[in-house]
């Protein structure tokens, strides 16, 4: 079964003619139809054309099965988050050449996606992505739903969160046997601000994770299922649950988990009006991250807000704070966060003007193309009580029925 496909793939790398290979051992006639699977053939045969090759059959048969292995031992790795055990068989896979004719060729290629989506690198991941979105009519019902969910989550990591939520949702769950996508619907939903998805999805993909004993990946559910419940839960509750989960970081030495937990524990504090805890908590996410991160700018953007709001820190401070952040913005070419740290600046130099164009001009636009929900709302808000200021009253009118549509 596999013996001809394995002689044909070291015939041609040595870029050997089916003459050479078989000259005194058998015909190209034999050779082909050994390669083609289309004949019986003497074990013997098959030994010495390996030997010819260099090559021991069994070994190279073995390994030939044993992708499919590695291939599942892969995944599991990616959906447990298991760093070394993913770039260990990452590493071992990248040098194994038989994946060229394996039959799970284009898994592999879907799971490689996944690895540079792990490491941020959408740019690879999108040259995989189209190159098997023209050989799509050749994938199994796994692997299309599979292509399905790295195209989702590569929306997710370039901040799309429409088409996020309109891949993730063509999946078939009974063909995928993945719920792990369930979690990044919630995402998405959540970052559009629809709080009653986010939260059927990421209890749906909580309970996943707590049935495949991946604490991790339930604290990220968990943390997803509170914001979205803050609004209308007791207060206490909420902070209660949130420094319970922080606690659950420490103990599983989850530095990246605690990280977002503080920042959206900094944002209840920060709705709440109490800027002194907000600020700390900002600070405190701020130093567990890489300061070259959207996460970083997130969470600083967040810091810079606070202080300022609640006046504690001098405002010629904050502006320095806005134009670093502004700098690694165009550095890391994060479009939303050069967009948000100009609109800082102009507050905080006191450019109202420049503030509320910039705003509707460049930045309102954006926000929309990407579906920022919360951004959305913000904005028009803050632009229906300028023109209201200013006495632009159409634009003012404008402004309150797109206010009163969302």
């Amino acid at each position: 079964m596999y013996e001809g496909k394995i002689i044909k793939f070291y015939r041609e790398k040595y870029k050997l003619t089916q003459e050479q290979l078989g000259k005194n051992i058998c015909s190209i006639t034999h050779i082909s139809k050994i390669e083609c699977n289309r004949t019986t053939f003497n074990n013997e045969i098959i030994n010495i054309l390996s030997e010819r090759l260099g090559i021991v059959i069994d070994v190279e048969i073995n390994k030939l099965i044993n992708i499919k292995h590695r291939l599942t031992q892969w995944n599991d790795a990616i959906i447990m988050q298991l760093a070394e055990e993913i770039e260990q068989i990452n590493s071992e896979l990248e040098h194994e050449e038989l994946l060229a004719i394996s039959d799970y060729i284009h898994l592999y290629h879907l799971l490689r996606v996944r690895y540079f989506l792990i490491h941020n690198n959408t740019r690879e991941a999108i040259k995989i992505i189209k190159k098997i979105q023209k050989l799509e009519n050749e994938l199994t019902d796994y692997e299309s739903n599979l292509l399905k969910h790295v195209l989702g989550i590569y929306y997710l990591k370039c901040e799309d969160h429409i088409k996020a939520i309109q891949t993730l949702k063509q999946i078939q769950i009974e063909d995928y046997k993945n719920p792990e996508y369930y979690y990044h619907l919630a995402m998405a939903y959540h970052t559009i601000q629809s709080p009653v998805l986010a939260y059927y999805f990421a209890e749906k993909s909580h309970k996943y994770f707590k049935d495949i004993n991946n604490y991790l990946r339930v604290i990220d559910a968990e943390m997803i299922m509170i914001i979205q419940v803050t609004e209308n839960s007791d207060y206490e509750e909420i902070i209660t649950r949130f420094k319970s989960l922080i606690k659950s970081c420490d103990i599983c030495n989850a530095p990246d988990r605690k990280a977002k937990l503080l920042h959206n524990l900094a944002y209840e504090y920060y709705r709440r009006k109490n800027y002194d805890q907000a600020r700390l908590h900002y600070k405190q996410s701020m130093s567990l991250k890489d300061p070259e991160s959207p996460n970083y700018l997130l969470s600083l953007e967040g810091y810079i807000h606070t202080s300022f709001k609640g006046e504690l820190i001098p405002t010629n401070e904050l502006i320095q704070l806005a134009e670093d952040g502004l700098i690694i913005a165009i550095r890391i070419n994060q479009l939303l966060y050069i967009h948000l740290f100009r609109l800082i600046l102009y507050l905080l130099k006191s450019k109202e003007k420049e503030y509320f164009k910039y705003l509707a001009n460049k930045a309102l636009p954006m926000f929309n193309t990407y579906g920022y929900t919360y951004l959305i709302q913000r904005s028009e808000k803050e632009l229906f009580n300028y023109y209201s200021k200013i006495n632009l009253p159409d634009k003012a009118l404008e402004m309150a029925k797109l206010i009163l549509v969302t």
